[in-house]
């Protein structure tokens, strides 16, 4: 789930890539893998801790797309849809997921933070179409009918 991250931890992160301006990547995976997303609240504390602009923090946060400033689940689910997947129906996949948890192509993070779907243009295991990854986990083969059942599993051991 996305956690809430305090000023000392935040402090403590930037100290441990010796607060510099060229760790700012490594200091926002830190904090990025600690919540799930990048709280914007933290990059005027980073900013001035390694030297830089709150703009700079931005700037860099918001050119990876593997940064997120939007809150992300537990189990971030990445539906592969690169040719290979795609002639091997991954939308009824991806579909399925999506209803299952009441998810959207605008609607990409459920309520109560443990799910969020996202579609990627490969995974690169395409002799393993369709395929999903379950936190970068990859699950081969998938049907419809496989995804809501690992959706269901993973649901009940939240419980």
């Amino acid at each position: 789930m996305s956690k809430v991250i305090d000023e000392k931890t935040v402090c403590e992160i930037v100290d441990a890539h010796g607060a510099r301006p060229d760790a700012i990547i490594a200091i926002l995976q830190d904090i990025q893998e600690r919540c799930h997303y990048l709280p914007q609240e933290t990059f005027e504390l980073i900013a001035k801790k390694i030297g830089v602009s709150t703009v700079k923090v931005y700037s860099v946060a918001t050119f990876y797309e593997n940064f997120s400033l939007e809150p992300k689940g537990k189990y971030i689910i990445k539906c592969c849809d690169g040719t290979a997947c795609h002639i091997r129906k991954s939308i009824p996949i991806l579909e399925a997921i999506r209803d299952e948890l009441g998810l959207s192509a605008k609607k990409k993070t459920s309520d109560d933070l443990l799910f969020t779907v996202e579609t990627v243009a490969c995974l690169g295991a395409c002799g393993l179409a369709p395929v999903i990854t379950v936190n970068d986990k990859v699950h081969p083969a998938m049907t419809p009918e496989k995804a809501v059942a690992l959706v269901r599993e993973l649901k009940e051991a939240e419980k």
